[in-house]
């Protein structure tokens, strides 16, 4: 692009020819143009609103499923006590005689019970809209888990929880993976 004639040439285009050939057609473009920006305006509106509308539920699910998602991660380290009934401070699963027991002291473990974390007015509003809320299951966030994450869970039950795990997944989801590997640890 070195050659002054291409250099000139272009300048030609841009500055005197393309000027020309818009006056000539504006009656036709302008009209064509601003209809084209009308609609792109009013598309922008429209996605503007649903975004509105539909982002801070989606965004308020998401994060509580996240939150509690991590919450029982964390607990399942060890870096969090368990906040569900049916499991302990320590990471042990207790049986349904001992809970009362473990909530009310230390739960024959010489320590003292760990702090209840923080729970905010979202997630105690989440929880109380999920089927969980109503059941007593020995697995933490049981209705957020796949079936793949349940599986290894089921193995440290007792026969009680695995009953009380069996008719909840059996009125709820119906896995059939869940609810066969209950059935191989009930049996034997």
């Amino acid at each position: 692009m070195n050659d002054p004639k291409k250099v000139a040439e272009l300048a030609l285009d841009l500055f005197l020819y393309a000027p020309l050939g818009f006056a000539t057609d504006a009656r036709t473009l302008v009209p064509q143009l601003v209809e084209r920006g009308r609609q792109q305006v009013q598309m922008a509106r429209v996605v503007g609103q649903f975004a509105v509308q539909q982002g801070p539920g989606t965004a308020s699910s998401t994060l509580g499923q996240v939150t509690r998602s991590a919450r029982s991660a964390l607990a399942d380290l060890g870096l969090l006590p368990h906040d569900r009934p049916g499991a302990a401070t320590d990471g042990t699963k207790t049986s349904g005689a001992t809970r009362s027991s473990s909530a009310a002291g230390s739960g024959g473990t010489g320590r003292a019970p760990a702090p209840a974390p923080a729970v905010d007015a979202a997630d105690e509003r989440a929880a109380a809209t999920t089927p969980e809320a109503t059941v007593d299951l020995a697995i933490p966030d049981y209705d957020s888990l796949a079936a793949s994450q349940v599986i290894p869970r089921l193995a440290g039950l007792t026969g009680d929880e695995l009953e009380a795990v069996r008719a909840y997944e059996a009125a709820h989801r119906g896995r059939k993976t869940v609810l066969s590997k209950v059935g191989q640890l009930q049996a034997g």
